[in-house]
């Protein structure tokens, strides 16, 4: 059986994991946190990062600094993870949700507007797939209503919108490292922070509401408890773990990007005959390769593509159920305007087989059963 996934692992994780251990740090904050927090930094240009103990705890995180009240209202996809949604009804919001584009799967731009009342408080954009929301769009309308925007860039790592790294153009961006993602800590994730404005109540809310951190720097002679916080610092032994793949990040996105150019190679030309929708990258995004999908006709062809696939020895998977039509979001929140697409895309789009070590041969395998099920 070709997995779906297979975690990443460069060799040299144990190894970093054992000096860890050696050095007496486990919890978090150690060397190895230090580390991967500076390459984030300097890699992305952004002005601080902190690493958490999963997407969903930087996503917490963002929704607090946003200082969000009860009834106040945050707009975002129902297309994405239930995360993203959590975190802002942890922080006592309304959710708004708004359309996706077929294209992208993201966010429609164009349909924000609309949707911003005088309770509306953020806009969480989510980089699908590791291709870039419209930025500049949410960023205008965000400044016209004096909003914040926190990018939910859990696929994002690596990626790009006219060259700025992912995660770093809104308010707050948000990193997952589940084992999942292109890079993985296991579970773990980071919060970057644009605005300094933001940093030290950031690492007092990492800290379980105390200036711990202000004290390991010397700061003050002593640390206490300050102010509502939780336990969002990683084990140094995930660190260790995350800093042996951040070495080595610009050879995995390459290897990643050549798979998925091999997807695309064999492929596209079958879409572009009408039997299946391939991905599409819009001009000045810088796609990270996280995955690559096809959509098919419908939820009837999707469920039995996904079956003929097993039977081949390929686990292929479908993705999100949007969530404006789960429990909780008929709970927490509503949709704003016409379902067009969210829904509709959502029961056709599968996704392939895609990880740092895949091989050409798996590849091939692949493509030869979706050429085999669309009769080609």
């Amino acid at each position: 059986m070709i997995d779906f996934n297979v975690p990443p692992y460069t060799g040299r994780e144990m190894e970093y994991m054992a000096q860890a251990i050696a050095a007496r740090k486990i919890c978090g904050d150690g060397a190895f946190t230090k580390k991967c927090n500076a390459w984030i930094e300097e890699r992305f240009g952004a002005r601080k990062a902190l690493l958490t103990t999963s997407g969903t705890t930087a996503l917490d995180m963002a929704a607090l600094l946003c200082g969000l009240k009860p009834g106040d209202e945050v707009i975002l996809p129902s297309y994405t993870f239930s995360s993203t949604a959590t975190a802002f009804v942890l922080a006592g919001a309304k959710l708004v949700f708004v359309d996706i584009r077929p294209d992208t799967m993201n966010l429609d731009e164009k349909k924000i507007a609309d949707a911003i009342t005088d309770r509306t408080r953020v806009i969480v954009p989510v980089h699908y797939a590791g291709v870039a929301c419209e930025m500049d769009a949410i960023l205008n309308l965000a400044e016209k209503h004096g909003l914040r925007v926190v990018e939910d860039a859990a696929q994002g790592v690596m990626a790009t919108y006219h060259g700025k790294a992912l995660g770093t153009i809104g308010d707050f961006g948000c990193y997952s490292f589940h084992e999942t993602k292109n890079y993985s800590m296991g579970e773990g994730g980071a919060l970057l922070i644009r605005d300094g404005e933001h940093i030290e109540r950031a690492e007092i809310l990492r800290e379980k509401g105390t200036n711990r951190s202000k004290f390991f720097r010397g700061q003050v002679d002593k640390y206490t408890w300050v102010d509502f916080g939780d336990s969002y610092l990683p084990s140094e032994l995930n660190a260790a773990y995350l800093w042996a793949q951040l070495e080595q990040a610009e050879e995995m996105l390459a290897r990643r990007l050549a798979a998925w150019n091999r997807y695309d190679a064999a492929l596209r030309p079958l879409a572009e005959e009408g039997l299946f929708g391939v991905p599409v990258i819009p001009e000045g995004c810088g796609h990270n390769a996280h995955m690559y999908y096809l959509k098919c006709a419908d939820l009837a062809q999707r469920t039995a593509f996904i079956s003929f696939m097993r039977e081949r020895g390929v686990q292929c998977v479908f993705h999100y159920v949007p969530l404006h039509s789960a429990p909780a979001g008929l709970k927490y929140g509503r949709f704003h305007g016409e379902d067009e697409y969210t829904t509709r895309e959502s029961e056709r789009l599968v996704r392939l087989p895609l990880f740092d070590s895949i091989t050409e041969e798996q590849q091939a395998r692949v493509t030869d059963a979706v050429k085999e099920f669309f009769g080609k």
